[in-house]
C-alpha cells in the first residue's frame, strides 16, 4: 500500500473539475451588468438667505465670498466680501400699478399743482391789496338800490 504520486491523475482530476465548473456556468443564465450612473450635485452648505439683526452681527461672521445678510423685515441688506468690507443697501418694495392707479396718481398730481397755483395767486393778490388799497368811485350795488328806493319813496310822498 504504498501510494505513489501520479501527476497524470492529478491533472485529469483538475481538468474534470474545470469541465464541471464550465457546465455549471453555462447552465446559469448570464445577466448583463447594469450601467451605473452616479450624478453628484454639490449644494452649498449654507442657507440660501442669511439674516442679521444689525451690522454688528454681520461683522462677526466669517465669509468665503460675497455674502448678503438681510434684516428681519427685509428693509436693509448688508453685503460682506472676503476682505471684511460691508456695503449697506436700503430696500424698497416696488408695487406694480395698473392703469387705474396710474390715472389716480396723475390726477392727484394735477390737484396738487392747482393748489399751489391758487396759493401762489392768493399770496400775490394779498400782496397787491396791501400795497395799493382798492378805491371805488362808484357806490356798491347795495347802496345804489337803497338810494333808488329812497328816491321812489320820496317821489310817492310828494304826490300825496
Amino acid at each position: 500500500m504504498y501510494n505513489t504520486y501520479n501527476p497524470q491523475m492529478n491533472i485529469e482530476r483538475i481538468n474534470n473539475q474545470i469541465a464541471e465548473l464550465e457546465r455549471i456556468r453555462s447552465s446559469i443564465p448570464m445577466q448583463q451588468p447594469t450601467n451605473l450612473t452616479q450624478n453628484f450635485q454639490l449644494a452649498p452648505n449654507r442657507e440660501p438667505m442669511r439674516y442679521a439683526n444689525s451690522i454688528e452681527d454681520v461683522q462677526k461672521e466669517l465669509v468665503i465670498g460675497d455674502t448678503p445678510y438681510f434684516d428681519k423685515n427685509m428693509s436693509v441688506v448688508w453685503i460682506k466680501n472676503q476682505k471684511g468690507e460691508i456695503k449697506t443697501y436700503e430696500l424698497n418694495e416696488i408695487v406694480q400699478k395698473d392703469d387705474k392707479d396710474i390715472k389716480i396718481e396723475y390726477l392727484e398730481a394735477q390737484i396738487e399743482e392747482l393748489k399751489k397755483e391758487i396759493k401762489h395767486e392768493s399770496n400775490a393778490n394779498t400782496n397787491d391789496t396791501i400795497a395799493e388799497p382798492i378805491k371805488s368811485e362808484k357806490p356798491t350795488g347795495i347802496a345804489t338800490i337803497r338810494a333808488i328806493k329812497k328816491r321812489q319813496w320820496e317821489s310817492t310822498r310828494d304826490i300825496e
